[in-house]
């Protein structure tokens, strides 16, 4: 049989109406997922947040930006890979009849959405690591530091979100109801949130601190967890009141 000619070659302006959120031919892509298309995706998601990872780290030293365009999208496609099996069953249990293939697919556009986005977010990222006084070990305190958190907090939680509104509209239109696709969508992300804040965890730093060296990796990368350091944090808040 002759392939598709929809899915014979990705088109040109595919990330663009990816982005505009041209649902009908996105829900027909996820309903026939190609290879092409998929390392298309795979190449903006490694693009975009690799770009966005090099700007987060720069501010501490070149070498840290290599290592965080490094680390920003191996958490994205880890993620991915690592929930997409549960992620394709949770989907019918919640009472969308999706196909695995076309599960993993619509999440993996909704992390494309998001990633183009912290991609073009990074020459500005990168304009106010530029501008602010240099990362050094009297630094961490004063508020440059402090507004160059927030700012990566806001353009992430943004991100995020408009990958994440993609994907709700998308699940919509493929199960026709609202309240269904609000369901899968609040499971997949919980999934996602769980994964994805153990594997940040591990891949620390991003940032970095000027009292420690350079490194891919912590000493005790392996020991503890992300959700054991936010307890112990939090219990200090309260011990210290």
């Amino acid at each position: 049989m002759p392939a598709h000619p929809d899915n014979a070659k990705p088109h040109p302006g595919e990330i663009a109406a990816l982005l505009r959120g041209n649902l009908e031919t996105i829900s027909a892509w996820s309903a026939s997922p190609d290879a092409r298309r998929l390392r298309l995706h795979a190449a903006v998601i490694i693009l975009g947040a690799g770009c966005y990872g090099a700007a987060m780290g720069w501010w501490r030293d070149p070498q840290q930006a290599v290592y965080v365009a490094i680390k920003f999208p191996l958490i994205i496609l880890l993620t991915t890979a690592g929930n997409a099996l549960i992620n394709g069953m949770l989907a019918p249990l919640l009472g969308l009849n999706l196909p695995f293939r076309q599960s993993f697919a619509t999440i993996v556009m909704s992390f494309t959405v998001t990633s183009a986005i912290l991609g073009a977010f990074s020459p500005l990222i990168a304009f106010m690591v530029w501008n602010a006084p240099p990362l050094s070990a009297q630094t961490p305190a004063l508020p440059a530091y402090n507004l160059i958190k927030l700012a990566h907090v806001a353009v992430i939680i943004f991100a995020g979100t408009m990958g994440n509104t993609r994907l709700y509209q998308l699940l919509v239109q493929l199960g026709g109801r609202r309240e269904v696709a609000f369901r899968v969508l609040c499971a997949w992300l919980a999934g996602n949130l769980f994964l994805g804040s153990q594997l940040s965890w591990i891949l620390r730093p991003f940032i970095g601190s000027p009292a420690l060296p350079v490194e891919f990796f912590r000493a005790g990368a392996l020991h503890g967890n992300f959700y054991e350091n936010v307890s112990r944090t939090v219990m200090q808040i309260f011990l210290n009141d």
